[in-house]
């Protein structure tokens, strides 16, 4: 994500992916005026001696500094990162939309990979991969204690190739094999139709750099033969993206988007804190202002938004805008609860540090770091439960506190060791029970909650299972001991 006060430097990222150079880093110390950590300097600069005067194997400088850094970096919070020229390149070109792949956002997590988000119509989706999960296996190759970058690069391959992924699954006591055919990965940021009854449907899958300007133009195709009744703008699992395009999205529908407040960061520096109003100079980049010749329905027409656990980042921006300036109602589920922003900070020509600079509150003041946004309406995501079981922020190692509410919302409180309540569904479809419960809301008729899930706490224990429980090993997978 860029924007105005970080343009100079690059990307400012709220979605969906170290330390600095011993000189830069004491050169910075000493400008702030902070007495500089001699001791703990001292005991860097012994390790990386040690390890090259007694590491078992040579190791050279530069991957003993590159891991420096990177531990540096990562170990702040599960958002921060170093970018090597690899990571680097591929931040770039998925914010554009367009990259090679399987179309797998992963991080790393107790050492194992794990998938924090499929993206929508790739080969990781289709295959039905889902965040949350273990890959404890590429082909042949076992990723305990593999560096994340190396299991990306296995993961990569000609298009058309195929490639096999052994995962783990909170709700299967065996390991799943899955088998994948490698594609380019074309991410499509925005669809929409219109429905029977006259609503118009936008889905945006995630925000990148062109999403604004084509969500601008879907809109006017969508009013084309007249205005709609009403509209439902689906941000279910939506991991997020550029800040930018989010001030944008919202700004669509606000009535007065350039008075009106979209969001507000909060952090150390003055450049960390900043309020983000709906103006062309928050959301246009190089683009024009799009959003100039929107049909005025855009502005008045009945609206609900759709969320769900897997709504995070600039989903949770664009909700809590709306919902904040009472233009949408929200239906669906709390959602992720990423509450952070990330700025890209290029340390060279091709490597750069993702680093957590501030949190956001939405236009009433609302952090939701850890907690998520709360629909004004809860429905399931199936008329028999929740489908999607993932993680959220709170689940995550190091997360970023909230400043202002202790109640992490965590998705370990509810049992996610259930099998499945219902199958996949397409988003949009004849089988979206929340997009029904949209329609019944914008009609005027009663809604449907669907069956809810209990806390772990409301729930009874239940006499003992025969499902084997298995855990997992440097080797692979094997029966767990533990009672």
């Amino acid at each position: 994500m860029s924007t105005r006060k970080y343009r100079g430097f690059g990307l400012v990222s709220i979605g969906a992916v170290a330390g600095i150079l011993l000189s830069a880093g004491v050169t910075a110390v000493a400008q702030r005026g902070s007495p500089l950590p001699l001791d703990e300097l001292r005991q860097l600069t012994n390790v990386f001696g040690a390890i090259k005067d007694n590491y078992v194997e040579p190791v050279d400088d530069k991957t003993l500094i590159q891991n420096a850094i990177s531990g540096m970096v990562s170990n702040l919070d599960p958002h921060s990162a170093y970018l090597d020229a690899d990571a680097f390149r591929d931040m770039q070109t998925a914010t554009q939309g367009e990259f090679g792949g399987l179309g797998i956002e992963v991080g790393a997590e107790d050492g194992f990979v794990k998938v924090i988000s499929p993206i929508e119509d790739t080969p990781a989706a289709r295959a039905g991969i889902l965040a949350g999960d273990l890959i404890i296996k590429i082909d042949d190759t076992p990723t305990k204690g593999i560096q994340l970058n190396d299991a990306v690069k296995l993961m990569r391959g000609a298009p058309k190739s195929p490639i096999t992924l052994t995962i783990m699954r909170a709700d299967q006591p065996q390991p799943l094999v899955v088998k994948l055919v490698r594609d380019i990965i074309k991410v499509r940021s925005v669809r929409s139709k219109m429905l029977d009854d006259g609503t118009a449907y936008l889905r945006i899958a995630q925000f990148q750099e062109k999403t604004g300007p084509d969500m601008a133009r879907q809109l006017r195709e969508l009013g084309a033969k007249g205005a709609p009744k009403s509209l439902v703008l689906d941000l279910r699992n939506d991991p997020g993206g550029l800040l930018t395009s989010a001030i944008g999205v919202a700004g669509a529908f606000l009535p007065n988007p350039q008075d009106t407040l979209v969001v507000s960061t909060e952090g150390r520096t003055p450049d960390a804190r900043h309020k983000y109003m709906g103006k062309p100079s928050e959301y246009a980049r190089g683009e024009g202002d799009y959003l100039a010749d929107l049909p005025a329905w855009v502005k008045t027409v009945p609206m609900v938004v759709l969320v769900n656990v897997g709504s995070a980042s600039a989903s949770e921006i664009v909700a809590g805008a709306l919902q904040d300036h009472k233009r949408a109602k929200l239906l669906g589920n709390r959602t992720f609860g990423k509450g952070s922003v990330q700025v890209i900070l290029p340390l060279s020509q091709d490597t750069a540090v993702k680093l957590t600079t501030s949190r956001y509150l939405t236009p009433a003041g609302r952090s939701i770091q850890a907690t998520g946004i709360v629909p004004d309406y809860i429905v399931a995501d199936t008329a028999k439960g929740d489908l999607f079981r993932l993680p959220r922020e709170a689940d995550l190692q190091r997360h970023l506190s909230n400043q202002q509410d202790s109640n992490e919302i965590k998705s370990s409180a509810f049992d996610t060791n259930e099998p499945p309540v219902a199958k996949i569904f397409e988003f949009g479809g004849k089988d979206d029970f929340q997009l029904q419960q949209a329609q019944n809301l914008l009609a005027g008729r009663p809604i449907e909650k669907g069956e809810q899930r209990q806390a772990k706490a409301d729930v009874k224990p239940a006499g003992k299972t025969d499902t084997q429980r298995m855990k997992i090993t440097p080797s692979g997978v094997e029966p767990s001991k533990a009672k």
